[in-house]
């Protein structure tokens, strides 16, 4: 996937670097993310418009999961369109003002058509950019994230319960491709009520797209899928680990250090921004 922050306005196309500090005349010039193999814009509305805090959408490409590569054994898939919101905290954020902060985001679910799945939480590894919390969602549609932006019921859960305690949010739609059944889909059962969730952003230098980049990409695709034991779904941005321990086993073996990552991914990657999160079932209540 490719992704590209928006600038201030509403221009589709220009995008420049993602990072820490709010758009400005400083920025250095665009920077892509690209996590996966073949490239579609997932077009939606590119409007800010959240009051004094700063708030950046970024235009992500997608992707399949490079199913058309011969190695890959051949599935159903169904594509998706997924969502990742990163927060930026207040530093004297309560424990009382994050729990309904992340109660609100997660039962938002139950009171909005569109939402497929989602998770949230607070980041558990350091990051250059200190985002501290995630919020995933999942819909069906590309039509589905363009109503879910204008929702009264969701702008009015940001105004209350999340921009107050914010002071920077980092949007991210793009397209992608699950397996074709209700259970994945909709990330319910037994094995999706708990793990650790991975969200790696990944800026390749502009001199290995093409063929190198595809190849890294592939490869790190076919890993995760020899390892079912600690992996429950990967879609690229994002990997489901059944637990912290099965993330620890997967980031320190041979597989991913030596064969994906140092030959494949490291020499052709100018910038990333990997963070993962535990995932728990947050809120049951309506809020």
């Amino acid at each position: 996937m490719l992704l590209r922050r928006a600038l201030s306005s509403t221009h589709s196309g220009s995008c420049s670097v993602p990072n820490s500090h709010p758009p400005s005349s400083r920025d250095s010039g665009p920077l892509s993310f690209p996590v996966s193999c073949k490239f579609s814009l997932l077009d939606g509305a590119t409007k800010v418009r959240l009051n004094s805090v700063s708030s950046r959408k970024i235009r992500m490409v997608s992707a399949s999961n490079c199913a058309g590569n011969s190695s890959f054994s051949v599935e159903k898939t169904r594509k998706v369109v997924e969502h990742l919101c990163l927060l930026k905290t207040k530093k004297d954020l309560t424990e009382a003002e994050e729990k309904d902060m992340l109660d609100y985001l997660y039962t938002c679910q139950y009171q909005m058509r569109g939402i497929v799945a989602i998770s949230v939480g607070r980041i558990s590894n350091e990051n250059v950019e200190n985002y501290t919390h995630v919020v995933f969602m999942r819909f069906q549609r590309k039509e589905d994230v363009a109503k879910f932006y204008e929702n009264p019921f969701y702008l009015g859960i940001l105004k209350e319960h999340v921009t107050p305690h914010c002071n920077e949010k980092l949007y991210i739609d793009y397209e992608s491709e699950v397996e074709d059944d209700i259970i994945p889909i909709f990330l319910k059962g037994e094995e999706y009520n708990y793990g650790l969730e991975f969200l790696h952003l990944i800026a390749f230098d502009e001199s290995s797209f093409g063929a190198p980049v595809e190849d890294a990409l592939a490869s790190l695709a076919r890993l995760t899928k020899k390892f079912p034991s600690l992996i429950v779904q990967s879609t690229h941005v994002v990997i489901r680990f059944r637990s912290s321990e099965a993330f620890e086993l997967f980031m320190e073996s041979k597989e991913y250090n030596a064969v994906t990552w140092r030959s494949k991914l490291e020499t052709i990657i100018r910038r990333s921004l990997p963070i993962h999160f535990s995932v728990d079932p947050v809120g049951e209540e309506v809020m």
